[in-house]
Formats: C-alpha cells, sequence, structure tokens
C-alpha cells in the first residue's frame, strides 16, 4: 500500500504520494471557508494507473471533510464520477 501524505497551505492543499522526489498522484483542493471544501484536481502518473490510486485520494479527501465538518463540491470531473458512484460518499457533498 502507498501513503498518501496531506499537504496544507493556506486556502487548500492536496493530498499526494510522493516517490523518491517525485509527487506521482495528487488531489488538489481549496477550503472555500470552515464548512466547505472544493476538490479541484486530481491527477496520477501513468506508472500508478489500475493501482485504485484516485479513487484512494478522493476517499482521503472524502474523510478529511467528515472530520472537519465540511460539505464538499467536486469540480473535478473524475473525482466527481467517484463521489456519484459511491453512496458512502454523499453525506459531505453540498447539493444544489
Amino acid at each position: 500500500m502507498r501513503e498518501i501524505r496531506q499537504q496544507v497551505h493556506e486556502g487548500g492543499g492536496m493530498f499526494f504520494i510522493r516517490i523518491g522526489d517525485k509527487i506521482l498522484a495528487k488531489l488538489e483542493y481549496s477550503l472555500k471557508s470552515e464548512h466547505l471544501m472544493t476538490i479541484d484536481h486530481t491527477e496520477v502518473d501513468e506508472s500508478l494507473k489500475g493501482e485504485g490510486i484516485g479513487h484512494l485520494l478522493v476517499e482521503k479527501a472524502i474523510s478529511f471533510a467528515r472530520s472537519n465538518k465540511m460539505k464538499v463540491i467536486p469540480y473535478c470531473p473524475f473525482a466527481k464520477a467517484i463521489i456519484d458512484k459511491t453512496t458512502e460518499f454523499q453525506d459531505v457533498i453540498l447539493k444544489s
């Protein structure tokens, strides 16, 4: 299992997998308010394709949102597709 780390900066952050000195997978998010997070971009290197890494990154972001009592807006099409297919993630999605 690959380790997913989190990097936080003012206004957002990312969940990522680093191998050596290269980030090979990442999910970038923005914090719009104390209770709202957007998932902006997800990227997985070809070398990790087929391992379910993208799904794990989305799962990590959803878990982070839940533990911080946030709602999520998935702007990233990949993350949105994963969230739409996963009923366990629906509780944190901001419904329009």
